[in-house]
Formats: C-alpha cells, sequence, structure tokens
C-alpha cells in the first residue's frame, strides 16, 4: 500500500539555468498532489547533506532533483542519522545511474505520481572510509575510466548512452594496451589476489539502465555486498564476458571472479583511481563495509 505523504520537501540542485527552470517546475508537479510542499535550493557542493540533515525530519518524504551525486549526499546525510524518511528520486543529472536502476521515470511529470503511489523499499548502502555512501556500485578500472574520461558534453548530448561509450571504449584499450593490475581483495578477511582489467564492489546487480548485469544473485537488501572481479585476456574473453552479462549468463568462467561479504578491501598495484555511483572518489586502497537495510526509498509499483 502506497505511504500516505502529505508534507514533503523537495531539495534540487540548480547547477544551470536549465536546472533552476526544472526545479521551479518539479515544486509545482508535487505541490499539486501533496498538501504542502516547500523547495530548497542547494548552493555548493555538500549543502544537500546539510540541507537534508537540518530539515529532513520535519516531512513525510523527502524528494531530490538532481545528479547522482546529488542524490547520495541525501542519502548518506539521513542513514548518517538513522532517519528513516524514505527518500523519492527524480532525475535531474545526465547519467541519472540511481533513478534507472530503481525504475524511475526521467520524467518529472511521470516520476511524481508514480513515487507518490508507489511502494517503499529498503536497500542496503556501502559506506566507504571517509564516510561517503553508496547504493549502486564503487569500482576500480575500466568503470573508473569511463567516469573520469565522460565529458560533460557527451553526458548533456547522449545520456547514459555516453557512460556505455566511453565504458566500451577504456575496454578496448585496457585490452588492446594491456592495461591491467594487481588487485588484492580482502572480504571479510579472506584476501583474494588477480590481475584484472576492472574491480567493482556492487549492492545493485544490474547498471546502466538495466543494461548490464553485474553478477549472479546481487541483491540490494540481503545485508552484503558483492565483488566483481573480471580478467580478460583478449578479446575473445571480454566480449564473452560482455555477451553474457548482457544475457544474465553467469557460468563459471576463468576470467571472472564473484566474492560476497560485509566487508571488503581493494588495494592495487599501481595505485589507481576509483569510483562510487558516478563520481570519482580518489586513489586506491580504499574499503566498503554494508549498511543493512540502511535507506528508505520511494519506487515505483512493481505488481
Amino acid at each position: 500500500m502506497a505511504l500516505l505523504i502529505r508534507k514533503a520537501i523537495l531539495i534540487a540542485n540548480p547547477a544551470s539555468r536549465r536546472g533552476k527552470r526544472l526545479a521551479r517546475h518539479a515544486h509545482g508537479v508535487l505541490a499539486s498532489r501533496v498538501a504542502e510542499c516547500d523547495l530548497l535550493l542547494t548552493e555548493r557542493p555538500g549543502h544537500a547533506a546539510e540541507l537534508a540533515s537540518n530539515h529532513g525530519r520535519d516531512y513525510d518524504a523527502v524528494f531530490v532533483l538532481g545528479g547522482d551525486g546529488t542524490v547520495m549526499e541525501v542519502a548518506g546525510a539521513l542513514a548518517e542519522q538513522r532517519l528513516r524518511i524514505p527518500i523519492g528520486v527524480l532525475a535531474g543529472g545526465t547519467g541519472n545511474l540511481v533513478a534507472r536502476a530503481l525504475g524511475i521515470p526521467l520524467s518529472i511529470e511521470k516520476a511524481v505520481p508514480a513515487l507518490l503511489g508507489g511502494d517503499e523499499l529498503m536497500i542496503d548502502l556501502g559506506r566507504v572510509d571517509t564516510g561517503q555512501r553508496f547504493a549502486i556500485a564503487a569500482g576500480v578500472g575500466i568503470d573508473a575510466a569511463m567516469i573520469a574520461e565522460t565529458t560533460r558534453w557527451l553526458k548533456h548530448r547522449l545520456g547514459v548512452l555516453a557512460y556505455a561509450i566511453m565504458g566500451s571504449r577504456a575496454a578496448l584499450r585496457a585490452i588492446v594496451r594491456r592495461d591491467f593490475f594487481e588487485v588484492r581483495v580482502d572480504v571479510d578477511g579472506v584476501r583474494h589476489e588477480r590481475r584484472v582489467a576492472a574491480v567493482m564492489i556492487a549492492n545493485f546487480g544490474a547498471v546502466l539502465g538495466e543494461r548490464l548485469t553485474l553478477g549472479p544473485e546481487i541483491h540490494t537488501d540481503d545485508g552484503l555486498l558483492d565483488g566483481c572481479l573480471f580478467s580478460p585476456r583478449s578479446f575473445a574473453d571480454a566480449a564473452r564476458i560482455m555477451w553474457r552479462m548482457y544475457r544474465r549468463d553467469f557460468r563459471s568462467d576463468p576470467c571472472v571472479l564473484y566474492v560476497r561479504g560485509r566487508e571488503i578491501r581493494i588495494e592495487t598495484t599501481p595505485v589507481k583511481s576509483w569510483q562510487a555511483d558516478g563520481e570519482l572518489m580518489g586513489t586506491t586502497p580504499f574499503r566498503a563495509v554494508v549498511e543493512p537495510l540502511a535507506l528508505r526509498l520511494l519506487v515505483p509499483h512493481r505488481g
């Protein structure tokens, strides 16, 4: 049964003139469907977290309009305070990885009624050493290169397709140049060592609008994080891995290793950049621990 929401707040990131118009439009759509709706605009990085911390507890639901970084600022702030206030994600960025992963329509007009009349979903979060949190995945290698090399103008022109294009380019370059690296992955104290092109810590199984499924039985509510290590040695290996990810075929493969645990630490040689939910975070090593059922979300009805 849908949650009764009478009083909502919309935290919006007006990153551009279009962003301000979109924020006003989203506020209007929300205000027409709830008894009371307030709009707060962010002014700087980290401000969304401050607004959520200071005002979230006064509302039945917090809606967020912005990119994935803004969404995770709000999610992290509410999780830090252990406030189980439901979050409604409205697509306002270019990749919108979180909205896509949750099946939320990208149109404001479609998303608002879908969330207000939809279901609640409790999911785990990953928390890294800095205290920041991720909902979908953190990773090193091909995915971090994809994030670093996808330019703003390309994202504006192509949206999530830009990530797919640049990810394919990074994967091809890794094979051609043999741009692999040594990784040591400690999972609840058990070490795994491999030479890889990419390693990810996943909370959601599907990424890029469910175009790719990272691994088998990856659940958002099982109190575990999933490590995915990819070690293609040739074009044939890379093509097979990609095809199986598209087909959700996770038979045993010498070029793929899946591990699962509550705490995962990644160390690489050489030092590499890493990303979380589409944001570059720093360089290795880093550690992620699971926060079980830390986030309460509004999602479209799933039947």
